[in-house]
């Protein structure tokens, strides 16, 4: 008895100590998160550097978690991105990354398949105007709207359609050419 009661206890600590935030550069991302009415879960967190600077910390939330890019993109369903700004960063400065991102991990033809989804998230960022240190935005895809940006729980711009538009923005991450070589093995779960 007592050695079932020992392992009891000792699962539960372990649930608990995998139920706790996960914390980068001061920033808390819960181990779960609710997107249009799916549970989610915290798959990894990472930091994205440019140059010298740490830009923001990420964390993505998808519903079931794998150390595989290609696995999380293949995943149907609400998905949420998570970034919260380390540094104030101005509307243009950070609408070029995700635009070269994009460019860097999808053919001509793709890229001109997606301009209109491209442009409705330009100006959804244009009217962010700038991300101030700290400022919360979410890149989250709901099957019945599409992907929409929040920032501070608001969100900007119109939905932007297509859940393939959602997992071609997440190949800015985590495809073959990613932003940032650590931030993917964070969102991977492996930083």
């Amino acid at each position: 008895m007592k050695r079932i009661l020992a392992t009891l206890v000792l699962a539960a600590t372990t649930l608990a100590a995998s139920a706790q935030p996960v914390e980068r550069e001061g920033v808390k991302f819960e181990p779960a998160a609710q997107v249009g009415g799916a549970a989610l879960q915290l798959n990894g967190v990472g930091v994205r550097t440019r140059a010298i600077f740490k830009v923001y910390a990420a964390g993505l939330y998808v519903p079931a978690k794998s150390n595989s890019a290609q696995a999380l993109l293949a995943q149907k369903g609400p998905r949420r991105l998570s970034m919260t700004m380390l540094r104030n960063v101005d509307a243009d400065s950070f609408a070029g990354p995700l635009n070269e991102g994009l460019k860097n991990n999808h053919t001509e033809a793709q890229i001109a398949a997606f301009k209109p989804q491209i442009d409705a998230m330009n100006a959804a960022l244009k009217a962010v105007e700038e991300a101030k240190k700290g400022d919360v935005l979410h890149f989250e895809f709901l099957p019945d709207s599409g992907t929409r940006i929040t920032v501070n729980g608001q969100q900007k711009g119109a939905s932007i359609p297509g859940e393939d538009f959602f997992t071609a923005m997440l190949r800015i991450w985590l495809g073959d050419k990613p932003a940032d070589g650590d931030l993917k093995k964070g969102l991977l779960g492996a930083g």
